[in-house]
């Protein structure tokens, strides 16, 4: 979505490729951003398989446990959440996690994107009953709800402004954070009123369908010509159909527009925090350098990177050279490949270490404004409360 003619109002400074200078930028605090009763909601984005689901839980774990009133929304298919969670399953309805609480006063809700239940909820509470029923029985309708390119993410935005208009009126809670999509498309849901907008509002769309929106004269030679056209390629009852929906439909388009642009301002206001979530691996931060490109260029406040799931340093005081030399030694003149194989892997290990702190630091000579936390890889999965606290902290204290 075009961001020209837009004015901001943001006051506190923009972090991000924008402001680099020669300094390094400070380390990520996230417990700040938790505790800033200022920030309403965070958005976790990056590529796929860089744990942003798990982040996004852990973030929002650690919030309510410091008092924060939460709900946490993933837009990701997977059940990685919900389990755990000990949430038997996650829909679009917030359900409150079991075993958060405590003297803070905070609480958790979790949810999952039902983008095909969110698109009904916006017809039934926008439209005449009857008026509703037709849209919602209307078979291109039912294509669009359910699989149209940008749905999900133009329902998020839907989703994401509920939320937000509800906790507004009876302060159910005062920090949302937002799983995005698991891939280079996480950040679609910007472009999704747009595009979606661009489909149902677009110029040709509404030539080719005037017939089902004014009266006969409308139906001119050319129009009629590209009807008759596209009869033959869809097939008549498909063409009635889009044109019945359009039809319906189009009462309702002004305010899906309206609140999409609402909700876009909204994420681009003071109270709203991007965290790029990225894993210590090339394509991966090249990945999170377009994030942040993106989340300058659309006025997005980005509150800084996650490298999650990085390498923890080596306890041992030996260099990749030496073990490597040790290792060499002791098969040649030993022959204890055991202890040669040990001192291998430790020196793997070492490179490995090496090459993500590489990978960081060219990150952060091209992206000096932008704070960072790095999170280390965890030795198991993920798959309950206290897993989550323990990713919290690593966040809060990479």
């Amino acid at each position: 979505m075009s961001t020209s003619g837009r004015t901001s109002q943001r006051t506190r400074p923009r972090v991000g490729p924008l402001t680099a200078t020669t300094e390094r930028a400070p380390s990520l605090d996230v417990d700040a951003l938790l505790d800033d009763r200022g920030t309403g909601i965070i958005v976790c984005c990056g590529s796929g398989g860089v744990g942003k689901t798990t982040t996004s839980a852990a973030l929002a774990l650690r919030a309510a446990e410091r008092g924060r009133k939460v709900v946490v929304l993933t837009i990701d298919p997977a059940r990685r959440l919900a389990q755990s969670m000990g949430i038997e399953e996650l829909d679009n309805t917030p359900r409150p996690v079991p075993g958060v609480g405590g003297p803070a006063g905070g609480s958790l809700d979790a949810m999952m994107l039902d983008m095909k239940r969110t698109f009904d909820e916006v017809v039934l509470s926008q439209a005449t009953p009857e008026k509703a029923r037709s849209i919602l029985d209307n078979p291109f309708y039912i294509a669009l709800s359910s699989s149209f390119s940008g749905t999900q993410e133009y329902m998020a935005m839907e989703k994401l402004g509920q939320i937000h208009a509800q906790a507004q009126q009876d302060g159910s809670y005062d920090l949302i954070v937002v799983d995005t999509p698991p891939s280079r498309s996480a950040l679609d849901f910007l472009d999704a009123p747009e595009r979606l907008s661009s489909f149902l509002d677009g110029r040709f769309i509404r030539l080719l369908l005037a017939p089902a929106k004014g009266p006969a004269r409308l139906m001119t030679a050319g129009v009629g010509l590209i009807t008759n056209a596209l009869t033959k390629i869809l097939g008549a009852q498909v063409l009635r159909d889009m044109q019945t929906f359009v039809a319906a439909f189009d009462t309702l388009f002004g305010g899906f527009r309206q609140r999409a642009q609402k909700t876009f301002s909204l994420l681009q206001a003071d109270g709203t925090a991007f965290l790029v979530v990225a894993a210590p691996e090339p394509d991966a931060l090249r990945e999170a350098a377009y994030f942040v490109e993106r989340l300058t260029e659309d006025e997005m406040p980005l509150a800084g990177l996650v490298v999650n799931r990085a390498s923890a340093p080596v306890a041992v005081d030996l260099s990749v050279e030496e073990a490597t030399a040790a290792a060499d030694r002791l098969v040649a003149i030993e022959h204890d490949s055991t202890t040669a194989g040990l001192l291998r892997l430790h020196a793997d290990r070492g490179r490995i270490v090496a090459r993500e702190a590489h990978l960081r630091e060219r990150w952060a000579t091209e992206h000096p404004g932008v704070p960072t936390t790095v999170v280390a890889a965890l030795s198991t999965d993920v798959h309950d409360l206290d897993g989550l606290r323990r990713v919290g902290s690593l966040l809060a204290d990479g």
